[in-house]
C-alpha cells in the first residue's frame, strides 16, 4: 500500500474512533503488524490480545455483504460456526474484495472506518482480555481498546467463533 493511501486509511480510522468517543490510541510500528504474531511482538503483548479482523462474504440474493469477525489472534475462525450463527452460507473474502469493500488491505483491516458497514461478530474469547489491540488501517498501525469498546464501536454480536481443537 502506498504511504499516502496508508496515511488516509489510518486517518479514516482515527476519525471514526474520535467520532465514536474513543480515545486516539493509534500507535505506529515501522517493523510491521501485518500478522497477529507481528502485532503482538511489536506491542509487547500476548497474541491472544490481538483483535484480528477477518472478512467473510455473506451472499443474500445477488449481493454479497461483508461479515467482519473480530477474533483473538490466538484463534482460528470456524466458518461453519459463523454460517450457523448467521443462518446463511459464508465464505472467506479474497484480497481484492476486502480492499474494495472495506477500504483496507488485508493485514490492516480495522474494525472501524470501513467503507461498507459489515455484519460484525466478536469472538467471546476476547471478552476477558484487557487491553486489546486492533489494526488501525495499515499493516504498521494498531490501536489499544477493550472488548467492551469494540462491541460499542461496531455493534458486534458476541459469539463463539473459535475452531474447536485449535487455540
Amino acid at each position: 500500500m502506498a504511504a499516502d493511501a496508508e496515511g488516509a486509511s489510518t486517518a479514516r480510522v482515527r476519525a471514526a474512533l474520535l467520532a465514536a468517543g474513543h480515545e486516539d490510541t493509534i500507535v505506529a510500528f515501522p517493523e510491521g503488524t501485518r500478522t497477529s504474531e507481528d502485532a503482538a511482538a511489536a506491542v509487547g503483548c500476548h497474541v491472544a490480545q490481538i483483535a484480528k479482523s477477518m472478512i467473510f462474504r455473506l451472499r443474500a440474493g445477488e449481493t454479497a455483504r461483508p461479515i467482519l469477525v473480530l477474533t483473538s489472534g490466538a484463534n482460528r475462525v470456524d466458518a461453519a460456526r459463523i454460517a450457523a450463527t448467521l443462518g446463511a452460507a459464508v465464505k472467506r473474502a479474497d484480497a481484492a474484495w476486502v480492499r474494495d469493500t472495506t477500504g483496507f488491505a488485508i493485514g490492516g483491516v480495522s474494525p472501524v472506518g470501513l467503507l461498507t458497514k459489515p455484519i460484525t461478530l466478536l469472538d467471546e474469547d476476547l471478552m476477558p482480555l484487557d487491553p486489546l489491540w486492533a489494526a488501525a488501517g495499515s499493516s504498521h498501525h494498531v490501536f489499544r481498546t477493550t472488548a467492551g469498546d469494540l462491541v460499542r464501536l461496531t455493534g458486534a454480536k458476541v459469539v463463539a467463533v473459535r475452531q474447536e481443537g485449535i487455540s
